[in-house]
């Protein structure tokens, strides 16, 4: 059986970390390594994770300084001994039947296994169901032409089981020091992927915490996530033109993050919002959809001449 490391960074989630420590150990997984990456928390949560570190084997427990999630993820990817990498968010948890699901693909040497994510409020009652695509074994390419138009939360890196190797090959971390740094890497990973499944399960729960909530109303946040959203924007257009994959892959990404981009518009003020469109329109969006039907005809007319236009069609 192959070793399944779960990166779990924490800051300051004394309040959920136990329901997240004992959704993964209740697994009932024989090959596995918890890597729990204290980002400087100041609460109780050094206290806890150390109550369970000594009663685990499985936890292996790193404290550094608070330089933010991208980091913590980096450094466990770095310290993960396993086949295959998950990310673990210390608020959030799985399903008690989430590895019964994948084992069988671990089992099939896999790269890439992609399941559902369900949001969820802090009492645990469902608020939403993330669809998308499900699909059996295919090569990444295929896989991520199948999701990129359907799953809103596709370059989440919690919806997956990564092989390490992935990351290794192709010199891939997280962006530090950005909002919106899996944006910028989760399409990669997928189409770098040899191949893949995405299964229709529910094996990961995102908690809507009364924190998470907040951040979405910071508007000094919205405005940064919008122009860090452009930087990896930029980034990923340069490097798909250098990818070795087939020249419909490397416009479906195009298109999708010229649409994932456009939705940053959305959460500003009409001033901010103004100045944003000049930034785009700068980048000539235009030019990333493809015409394959009426419709994206259409979208392409409406980007060039009105943005706000476009939007709305969308």
């Amino acid at each position: 059986m192959s070793k399944l490391s779960v990166i779990i960074p924490v800051y300051n989630n004394e309040k959920y970390l136990e329901r997240c420590f004992n959704s993964i150990l209740n697994q009932n997984i024989n090959d596995l390594e918890i890597i729990v990456v204290n980002d400087g928390s100041t609460d109780n949560s050094d206290k806890i994770i150390q109550k369970y570190e000594k009663s685990h084997k499985e936890i292996k427990y790193y404290k550094k300084e608070n330089t933010g999630v991208a980091d913590s993820r980096n450094y466990g990817i770095e310290k993960a001994t396993g086949k295959y990498i998950m990310f673990l968010d210390a608020d959030d948890y799985v399903d008690i039947a989430l590895y019964k699901n994948i084992k069988k693909y671990i089992n099939e040497n896999i790269d890439l296994i992609k399941y559902k994510i369900q949001i969820v409020d802090k009492n645990e009652k469902n608020i939403e169901l993330i669809q998308g695509a499900t699909f059996e074994k295919t090569s990444g390419e295929e896989g991520f032409s199948k999701l990129y138009s359907t799953d809103v939360l596709l370059d989440s890196p919690c919806a997956y089981i990564i092989k390490k190797e992935i990351f290794e090959k192709n010199n891939l971390k997280f962006k530090v020091g950005t909002e919106h740094e899996d944006f910028g890497l989760i399409p990669f990973i997928i189409v770098f992927a040899q191949t893949m499944v995405s299964i229709n399960f529910y094996g990961y729960y995102y908690v809507q915490t009364d924190n998470s909530i907040t951040r979405n109303n910071d508007y000094s946040k919205n405005i940064k996530k919008a122009y860090d959203a452009l930087k990896h924007f930029d980034n990923s257009m340069k490097k798909i033109e250098n990818l070795n994959v087939s020249k419909k892959t490397k416009d479906n990404l195009k298109i999708y993050y010229t649409n994932a981009i456009l939705t940053k518009v959305q959460s500003l003020s009409k001033k901010d919002k103004t100045e944003y469109i000049k930034e785009l329109k700068k980048r000539k969006l235009y030019k990333n959809i493809k015409i394959r039907n009426i419709k994206q005809l259409i979208k392409k007319i409406l980007l060039f001449y009105n943005i706000d236009s476009y939007l709305k069609l969308k």
